[in-house]
């Protein structure tokens, strides 16, 4: 029994200092975790900024008075450039005191089907935002120019040729 009572204590010992103690072990270091840093998607490949286009319904084009050759022209995928802007003054001036004057214009970017779907619709957004900018400075309200994109899914290109013609923004007459 003398052997009972002696190891005891000496549990009870063990027990309080390998547990009791204010002091705690030091923290394993946690790695900082930053997420990735997300990359600007690239432009895409053959997105040449002069092989997109601006195609203007024929509806428009007989009542404003344009002629083939401009209704259908190059634009930058970003801005658009000084060779658009005679055209695009016709149309607005068409749209806001012309023949066309009371209706309302629908502009509906496209890209060609390379890259990404979301980076596609985008970027058909974009096309279609900056000629309503550009048309919106010329003196047709903002409020009567509708902006949507289609991204690349009336893309029917399979070369740098047919894709130069899925990158564009087709101008209609909206319902």
């Amino acid at each position: 029994m003398k052997s009972i009572h002696f190891a005891t204590p000496f549990v009870v010992m063990l027990l309080l200092v390998g547990c009791g103690g204010d002091e705690k072990p030091p923290a394993a270091p946690v790695a900082e975790m930053t997420p990735p840093a997300v990359q600007p998607e690239p432009e895409k490949p053959g997105d040449v900024p002069t092989q997109a286009q601006i195609s203007i319904s024929d509806d428009i084009k007989k009542a404003c008075g344009l002629t083939d050759d401009e209704a259908f022209f190059s634009f930058n995928s970003a801005k658009v450039g000084g060779q658009e802007h005679g055209i695009l003054a016709k149309v607005a001036k068409c749209f806001d005191s012309g023949p066309l004057s009371g209706k309302n214009m629908r502009l509906v970017g496209h890209a060609d089907p390379r890259g990404e779907s979301e980076y596609n619709m985008t970027l058909g957004g974009r096309r279609a935002d900056n000629v309503k900018s550009y048309i919106s400075s010329q003196g047709l309200a903002d409020g009567r120019i509708q902006t949507t994109s289609r991204g690349a899914m009336d893309a029917t290109g399979t070369d740098e040729a047919t894709w130069a013609k899925d990158r564009r923004v087709d101008m209609s007459i909206a319902n």
